[in-house]
């Protein structure tokens, strides 16, 4: 298991377990009582560490490299019945974007998500699950298909940001973004937008626009990185802490501000310590928020979309 800076303390007990479980396989000697024991402070420490994460922790948190992506949470959540759409017919397929139809239950889905990449091979691959224009074209492409035939759209938000090299630029970034927002808060199916990992910028609300946007507990959602905020503000990096404290980019301070609707709670330690237990817990919330707004009439439904987008932000000078 790779630790944080910050799990130094978690790390040494870890070093302590795996000693006295050797010595118990090699020497015959039960070492139940001791192993016991020091699995009890590694849960208490964990539990005290992860209670009073800072922000920049809870960004390091949500970018370990041993987190699941898109296509984890999707082939648990579907049990592998997932069928994978490629391209944007235009340009060409995007492996930073994930869309495709999966089933959850036995009911139709379409699954729209940034893919990361689990090793630097695969990561380059996926241009770290940074799309270009054809990626978020792909998804609007996807969201469209699934309003034909009237299926809910599940996104998984997990991006540094979209792509900015200049031939992203030269193929229309900006609009193909910008589309995206105003196709999303038009759209006649039920929305669950789910962050769960980073939520950068414009290449996360690319397909961040929903009826219900949820964060897992260790994610951020913010304009800007923190480390891109404090190369503007100081001219260096080294301010990324203070900027993470100043952005307000964690779940909770999004949910304080009336930014998302929900926070999902991951397993002690984070999701990457206990996956499985986190593909449950998510696939359970989006059948709960799915029932909620099939209930809803789709006009209804998408005027509180709107509304919801339209007011954050707004204020009245006295």
């Amino acid at each position: 298991m790779i630790l944080l800076d910050f799990e130094e303390q978690i790390g040494e007990l870890l070093e302590q377990l795996e000693k006295l479980r050797e010595v118990e396989a090699t020497a015959e000697i039960d070492m139940t009582g001791s192993i016991s024991e020091i699995e009890e402070k590694i849960k208490k420490k964990r539990k005290e560490i992860y209670s009073n994460l800072t922000p920049w922790q809870r960004v390091q948190v949500s970018r370990h490299p041993e987190r699941p992506y898109t296509l984890s949470y999707i082939e648990a959540i579907t049990g592998g019945d997932f069928i994978e759409l490629h391209g944007d017919r235009h340009v060409k397929d995007d492996k930073a974007m994930i869309t495709g139809f999966g089933t959850i239950d036995g009911k139709t889905v379409m699954f729209i998500g940034q893919q990361k990449g689990a090793n630097t091979k695969m990561r380059s691959y996926r241009n770290f699950g940074m799309a270009n224009p054809e990626g978020y074209r792909k998804a609007l492409r996807a969201m469209k298909l699934a309003e034909k035939f009237n299926k809910p759209i599940v996104t998984f938000l997990d991006t540094p940001g979209a792509a900015c090299g200049l031939e992203a630029e030269e193929r229309g970034q900006g609009e193909a973004i910008a589309r995206n927002i105003f196709e999303m808060l038009n759209l006649k199916v039920p929305v669950i937008c789910i962050v769960i990992g980073e939520g950068a910028s414009g290449g996360a609300l690319g397909i961040g626009v929903g009826d219900r946007v949820l964060m897992l507990e260790n994610t951020w959602y913010s304009v800007i990185s923190p480390e891109s905020c404090s190369s503007i503000l100081w001219r260096s990096w080294d301010f990324k802490v203070q900027a993470a404290d100043a952005l307000n980019l964690t779940a909770e301070n999004m949910y304080d501000q009336k930014l998302i609707d929900r926070i999902i709670d991951e397993p002690l330690g984070g999701a990457h310590t206990n996956p499985e237990k986190t593909f449950e817990t998510v696939k359970n919330v989006i059948i709960e928020e799915l029932e909620k707004l099939g209930k809803l009439d789709p006009v209804k439904r998408m005027e509180l979309r709107r509304d919801k987008f339209l007011n954050m932000g707004v204020y009245n000078e006295g």
